[in-house]
């Protein structure tokens, strides 16, 4: 079991003392010190003060941040500042902004605002990260490098379409291959030399602000090489730090489901995953929930970083709510309980100027140290001070393995129909927040696990897995012949890797696994439901609709109604070798993804647990015991019966635990259980 790379459960966050003068610094030292923070990422935008020119280089203001925070015992997570140009640099050197989408080319401002195809870009980023490596990387409270900062969004500019087609050369080899690929006869688009593709945007095979594009193949290669071309920027600066610090750990913040970069492709190049969550004040909790264990599954499950959340509200949403009281801590064990070894925030003090002014920091605008906020984050510190060590290394130990796929959501979502109302997102969603109901844990896995890996997963599910891309097929038929079950849904077995339709009737390659075939793919009007029949137990379908003929599955729901497929499948098993497949042909409603998911996890024994709607309950397995995270996410008082744990000691709560627990609005126990 890989250990996080820490030797505390770092408590800090981002910090820009740059922006203020230095007589303020030691106050903040004062106040991070008495509220039981340990780490402060800095250096996040400071290319401009760094480098004010292009021969210059001035360190004396980053010198004096870093004294001050080893002075105070403060470990440093160390950024390279590249996620924002200076204004020399774009002055000087053009290019190295992007062309958006429209084809405009940018001037200086804003932030993410580097070609990634620039060799200009490249050299100097790389370059700064080096001599920041050289100067800081043999600090021993310098615990971690924060590359850039949440890379996204895209380049249309003459290089990237240069770099593109090198990268298409690369990929196919001959024009004959890609034309082929890209199923280029429609609309007359065959290309006879690579000079002629473009990058496909608003000026050329770009539809609908990239909702869309003519030919979808191209569309998901340029998403793929764009991905790379940014995750090449991240490379560099990876090696220019490795020239003069061998040793330290790297990062860079992602963002969830963010849909432009490949998440798991990018993990590969990390040695710990951090990223940063911002849930809005309506955000469901198993969506919070979901997102930490997709970064948890990025690298196979190790423990990641909590790089930012904000300690009450932001200010970027249309709704910024602040954070209730205890909210804040119990989105933080939500973090922890789901795989975080660190808790930060942005931003340790909130800013006088610039767009994120109202964003909400530790020390605010009332410059005060007896705030709310103070007074929740020393409670927090104070815990996380007692009983850090113990969180840490904790795995997951999941038996349910839910696919997600960055072609898959490029794909699904570049599809001229059925239905704008399908997205990928929300369509897994669906299915986590099924398993979060009932407490079960659930693993965000990548499509290309062999069937020996999937084998720890007594159910793997594949919603809407559109595309299947090489060796899929096959390894998913034989975890399931294995003893597996398999769960998959409309839209899935439809495209190969390069988009192209797979003929002979959907689910395509696993129309023999799931025992039928569709014929069509009905799409349901906006706030319309088709009935769909368990037994005895009506529920409801809506988006899309399959119309399937069986050959070999047995059906477990029909569609209702009056529609020319009332009474056909709308939801089925197959059982293929020693295990079992099932598909679902409709977006079931709540009531029907409750039914679906009790049948899985009663015929699967899965663990599970009954708990208040706005309480989870989720377990971190150590060597010698395992923690029971029992979270109140919402605001009002809720009991729970606990009896299953009744007797157990609490790491944090007030002694064992009893028959039944009452936690309090945004309250939490957890519950130590010797193995």
């Amino acid at each position: 079991m890989t250990q996080t790379p820490f030797k505390q459960f770092l408590f800090g966050g981002d910090y820009n003392p740059e922006q203020w003068p230095k007589e303020i610094w030691a106050e903040d030292m004062q106040i991070l010190t008495d509220v039981h923070m340990n780490e402060a990422t800095i250096n996040v935008f400071s290319w401009a003060q760094l480098q004010p020119s292009e021969e210059t280089y001035d360190f004396s203001t980053l010198d004096a941040i870093v004294e001050t925070l080893t002075r105070a015992n403060f470990d440093i997570v160390l950024a390279t500042s590249t996620a924002a140009l200076p204004a020399w640099l774009v002055t000087r050197y053009p290019e190295v902004t992007r062309t958006d989408y429209e084809g405009r080319h940018a001037r200086f401002g804003g932030r993410h605002n580097a070609c990634p195809s620039s060799p200009i870009f490249r050299f100097y980023g790389a370059k700064l990260a080096g001599k920041l490596a050289e100067r800081y990387g043999h600090l021993k409270n310098v615990v971690c490098w924060h590359i850039s900062n949440e890379y996204g969004g895209y380049c249309y500019c003459d290089n990237c379409a240069a770099a593109f087609r090198v990268w298409l050369r690369q990929k196919y080899g001959t024009l004959n291959a890609l034309n082929n690929a890209w199923y280029t006869h429609f609309w007359s688009h065959t290309f006879y030399d690579w000079s002629e593709i473009v990058p496909p945007n608003a000026l050329s095979d770009g539809i609908n602000h990239d909702h869309n594009v003519v030919l979808s193949g191209m569309g998901i290669d340029w998403r793929r090489f764009q991905s790379e071309a940014l995750l090449q920027n991240l490379k560099d600066e990876k090696a220019a730090i490795r020239q003069y610090d061998p040793d330290t750990p790297i990062t860079t913040n992602m963002m969830g489901t963010f849909k432009d970069l490949d998440y798991f492709q990018w993990a590969k190049e990390l040695d710990i995953v951090s990223w940063d969550s911002y849930p809005a004040y309506n955000t469901p909790h198993s969506e919070v929930a979901m997102r930490h264990d997709l970064m948890r599954g990025l690298k196979g499950g190790q423990p990641f970083m909590l790089m930012e959340q904000t300690p009450s509200q932001q200010n970027w949403q249309a709704y910024n709510a602040t954070k209730r009281p205890g909210q804040m801590r119990a989105l933080s064990f939500q973090a922890i309980a789901h795989g975080a070894d660190t808790i930060q925030y942005f931003q340790l003090r909130q800013g006088r100027g610039g767009t994120e002014k109202f964003h909400s920091a530790v020390i605010s605008h009332a410059d005060h140290d007896e705030t709310r906020i103070i007074r929740e984050t020393r409670a927090l510190g104070s815990e996380l001070a007692k009983v850090g060590p113990q969180l840490m290394n904790g795995r997951i130990q999941a038996k349910v393995g839910l696919i997600f796929d960055w072609d898959n959501y490029w794909s699904l979502e570049y599809s001229s129909g059925p239905s704008v109302s399908l997205t990928y997102v929300d369509q897994i969603k669906r299915y986590y927040a099924a398993f979060y109901r009932q407490n079960t844990a659930v693993d965000l896995i990548p499509t290309n696990l062999s069937a020996d890996q999937l084998a720890r997963y007594d159910v793997v599910l594949a919603p809407v897995l559109i595309m299947v891309k090489p060796g899929v097929s096959d390894a998913i038929h034989q975890y399931v012949a294995n003893g597996g079950t398999f769960v998959t849904t409309y839209m899935s077995g439809i495209n190969d890797e390069h988009d192209n339709v797979i003929m002979g009737g959907y689910p395509g390659p696993f129309r023999d696994l799931c025992g039928l075939w569709a014929e069509e793919i009905d799409a349901l009007p906006p706030h319309t439901a088709v009935p769909v029949q368990f037994g005895d137990t009506e529920t409801g379908g809506s988006i899309v609709a399959n119309v399937s003929h069986l050959e070999g599955a047995e059906t477990i729901a029909t569609y209702g109604g009056a529609d020319y497929y009332a009474n056909t499948p709308a939801v089925t098993v197959n059982t293929y070798g020693t295990g079992q497949a099932y598909y679902v042909g409709t977006v079931l409603d709540t009531a029907g993804m409750d039914v679906l998911v009790d049948r899985l996890i009663q015929d699967k024994h899965l663990d599970h647990f009954t708990t208040p709607a706005d309480v989870e309950l989720t377990t971190r397995h150590y060597p010698d015991y395992a923690l029971h995270f029992l979270i109140n996410n919402g605001n009002q008082t809720e009991t729970v019966d606990t009896s299953r744990f009744a007797g157990m000691p609490t790491l944090i709560g007030d002694g064992p635990v009893q028959a039944t627990t009452e936690l309090a609005p945004y309250g939490l126990i957890v519950i130590q259980e010797t193995k």
